[in-house]
């Protein structure tokens, strides 16, 4: 029975002939060895350059001290809104943004926004301050925090706080959320 399975195999590979190398050819280019190692070394150097996906200062919406925020993202509920404009949502997460420069407050801000969506927060408070500027012009980091929150895509929408949570020095903001497995809001 052995030969009838050597004489079947035989037959099979008749008119085989054996290859010359024991590499596949894959059809893939081979690697430029340089250009990676340039490459990764470029990718482990500290750029000074800010990399904060979507917040722009192209257009900023300058506002005033004791101007009060408010703003809904398209298809927000007004109920939702006016439970968060009277701090009936609580804030689960809070930042505050004084006396940064508006690059750290950009970075910061990014941060947290990001924090709160992985941990699923629906309200935190940012509070920006108010200060006039010393050249007299308007608060500049309340200024950008109202055009930032507005281009974020977790944001659906934020209002000045109440007086005891800092007023028109900080923001309830409303977040996007998907739903965690058990909670029924």
């Amino acid at each position: 029975m052995q030969d009838d399975d050597f004489s079947l195999f035989k037959d099979a590979v008749r008119g085989v002939k054996p290859i010359s190398h024991d590499r596949a050819d894959t059809g893939k280019p081979r690697h430029d060895r340089q250009g990676v190692k340039t490459l990764r070394a470029n990718a482990t150097l500290d750029s000074p350059t800010i990399k904060v996906d979507g917040l722009s200062d192209q257009f900023v919406i300058d506002v005033g001290a004791e101007d009060e925020l408010y703003w809904a993202r398209d298809g927000v509920q007004d109920g939702q809104m006016r439970k968060l404009k009277a701090g009936q949502i609580p804030f689960e997460g809070s930042l505050d943004l004084h006396g940064l420069s508006v690059e750290r407050a950009r970075e910061q801000l990014w941060d947290f926004l990001a924090e709160a969506a992985r941990y699923e927060i629906r309200c935190v408070r940012v509070t920006h301050g108010k200060a006039a500027r010393i050249d007299g012009k308007r608060p500049m980091i309340k200024s950008h925090v109202n055009t930032w929150l507005r281009q974020h895509a977790q944001v659906l929408g934020f209002t000045s706080c109440l007086p005891r949570h800092g007023g028109t020095g900080s923001l309830y903001v409303l977040l996007k959320r998907t739903m965690l497995d058990g909670r029924d809001e």
